[in-house]
């Protein structure tokens, strides 16, 4: 039998088991390698964004009295009502994401009861803002705990019918997003306003959110995100914020017909498990206790808002933000140049 394995080449059955866990073991060993060693890039671009801003102030400066830290919920129900208060957007409404079966494309589109039901849903020829037999499901504690157990993945509009917002959020997407988002982050500390960082569904990327102690007018909020965007370029002059995509409410004033755009939100159930849409420190690593955390977030009174915002209007530091979308789901690639018809105008070409 021994001269039978040397021949043939083959390997003894326990020999390869010994190979094959072997094997296992340098590849889980190389994959936290890999993963350390993006920690530690991380890390080291936070303390180089700190030092190339250490010593310059900011055009505006907050002092805010220190917070109290609110109780960490223990319970199901008081993780949702923590979670609830935190996200909030429009309670009529919530959209939920979907993804092809055939092609595999995702999208969000509003959670409603009739989807799909024949003879009563007509899309995608009839867009869900305009449908005649909307049945909305609204944003409840159910949908949350859904959301976060795994059933669902759900996002937030976050632009109110009265076009003030509980939260403000910049997200950051792919390029040079590590290092912006610590640029951004330590002008926030600087300024002297909490900002929590989500990192996004695929990992390459953030959320940065700003919550707020009651409503504050969009266009307001909208402001303090460019004025903090403005003075950490200013900041860093050799920082492109090549990464920075837009701001959440996308629009100051709610758009005819539609719901404002939508943002996705944190603690979906499967990225969760490879470190993705949870809070992370200055390092990008999460938060061990992600509830704990969220209890000690501090909110923004909207006064604080209105500070900012109007100190950095009266400096001229509020540059011109990005704008997208409709808010019926569907983003335009150029919203302003759309007629109150919803077609787009033709602009002449007038050189060569």
């Amino acid at each position: 039998m021994e001269a039978s394995f040397a021949a043939s080449g083959d390997v003894a059955p326990d020999r390869r088991d010994v190979l094959a866990d072997g094997i296992a073991r340098e590849e889980a060993r190389l994959a936290e390698l890999i993963h350390e060693q993006d920690r530690a890039k991380a890390r080291l671009d936070a303390l180089k964004v700190e030092l190339a801003s250490h010593g310059a102030e900011p055009a505006v400066r907050i002092h805010l009295p220190p917070s109290i830290p609110g109780p960490v919920p223990a319970t199901s129900a008081g993780k949702v009502a923590l979670f609830h208060s935190l996200f909030r957007g429009r309670d009529d409404v919530y959209p939920r994401l979907w993804i092809s079966a055939k092609t595999g494309k995702k999208g969000y589109a509003p959670a409603c009861s009739n989807e799909w039901v024949r003879g009563v849903c007509e899309k995608p020829q009839v867009k869900c803002g305009e449908c005649p037999s909307q049945a909305f499901l609204p944003f409840s504690d159910k949908a949350v705990l859904d959301h976060l157990q795994g059933r669902h993945v759900m996002g937030v509009y976050p632009l109110l019918r009265d076009e003030t917002c509980w939260f403000l959020a910049v997200d950051f997407d792919k390029g040079s997003w590590a290092e912006d988002v610590a640029a951004f982050r330590e002008t926030c500390r600087s300024v002297g306003l909490p900002a929590a960082v989500e990192r996004s569904r695929s990992g390459n990327g953030t959320h940065v959110w700003f919550f707020f102690s009651a409503p504050v007018p969009a266009g307001t909020a909208r402001k303090m995100g460019s004025y903090l965007l403005t003075e950490t370029m200013q900041r860093r002059h050799q920082l492109g914020m090549g990464s920075y995509d837009r701001l959440f409410p996308n629009q100051d004033t709610m758009p005819r017909g539609g719901f404002g755009n939508l943002i996705a939100l944190p603690l979906q159930h499967d990225p969760r498990e490879k470190g993705n849409t949870l809070f992370v420190d200055e390092g990008f690593v999460p938060y061990p206790d992600q509830w704990a955390y969220l209890a000690s977030v501090r909110r923004i009174e909207p006064a604080v808002v209105e500070e900012v915002a109007r100190a950095a209007a009266r400096l001229g530091q509020v540059m011109g933000v990005r704008l997208w979308g409709t808010g019926d789901g569907e983003e335009d690639a150029a919203p302003w140049l759309r007629l109150p018809s919803r077609r787009p105008r033709k602009i002449p070409v007038l050189g060569p």
